[in-house]
C-alpha cells in the first residue's frame, strides 16, 4: 500500500466548543470535495484526541494524495481561523507506520432513535397510509442501545437545514481503502475506509 498523508488542526481556545468547530471543519472538507470531483470520497477525517467525554480538541485529515491535503489545508476558513489565533494547522506529513488504524463511522441509525426523528417518521408513515386508504397502526419499536458516540452539529448549505452527525469509533487491524462519505467518515455499509489515529 502506498504512503498516506495527513495534517491536523488543533482548536486553541481553552473553552472551545470542539464539536461545533469540528462541524465547521467537516463542512469545509465537504465543500472542497464537492467542487473537486477527483478527490470526492478520498479524504478521511480522524479525531486524534477522541475520548469517552467528547471528540477532543483536534481534527485530522488523511489522504493518499499529498497535493490534495495541501490544497485543503489552505481553504479560506482554515486560513482565517489560523490568522485569528484560533487554529493551529500543521504541515502535511507522512502517516507513521506505527499509527493504529481506526474507523470513524457516521451511524445514521442513532438518529432514528431520537424522539424528533421518531415523530417525523410516524407522521410520514401515517400520511402514506392515509393516501393509500389504509388504517394507520404504528408498531412499537424496541429500544436500541448503542456503543458510545459523539454528536457533531452541521448545517446544509443546499437545504438550509441543520442536522447532526452521530459519530462512533471502531478499531481495525490494518488500513482499509474503502473510501469515505462526503463528510470524510465511514458508514455502516457503503464507505468503510479507515484512518490512522494520529498522536498529538
Amino acid at each position: 500500500m502506498s504512503n498516506r498523508y495527513f495534517f491536523t488542526i488543533k482548536f486553541l481556545p481553552a473553552q472551545a466548543d470542539c464539536a461545533l468547530l469540528a462541524g465547521r471543519c467537516i463542512k469545509t472538507l465537504h465543500g472542497f470535495m464537492a467542487v473537486n470531483d477527483a478527490v470526492a470520497n478520498k479524504v478521511g477525517i480522524c479525531f486524534p484526541k477522541w475520548n469517552e467525554r467528547n471528540i477532543g480538541s483536534a481534527i485530522g485529515f488523511v489522504c493518499y494524495d499529498e497535493t490534495t491535503l495541501t490544497g485543503l489545508s489552505y481553504q479560506p476558513y482554515f486560513t482565517l481561523m489560523r490568522s485569528e489565533g484560533l487554529f493551529e494547522v500543521s504541515t502535511v506529513k507522512t502517516v507513521p507506520e506505527t499509527a493504529p488504524e481506526v474507523r470513524f463511522v457516521r451511524n445514521q441509525t442513532i438518529d432514528k432513535s431520537f424522539l424528533d426523528s421518531k415523530r417525523r417518521r410516524l407522521r410520514r408513515a401515517e400520511k402514506r397510509a392515509l393516501e393509500a386508504g389504509r388504517d394507520f397502526t404504528p408498531a412499537s419499536e424496541e429500544e436500541r442501545t448503542f456503543l458510545p458516540f459523539h454528536s457533531i452539529p452541521m448545517g446544509s448549505k443546499s437545504s438550509g437545514r441543520d442536522f447532526v452527525l452521530q459519530v462512533q469509533v471502531e478499531g481495525e487491524e490494518s488500513p482499509r481503502d474503502g473510501g469515505y462519505n462526503m463528510y470524510g467518515l465511514a458508514t455502516n455499509v457503503d464507505w468503510r475506509g479507515t484512518v490512522p489515529l494520529i498522536e498529538l
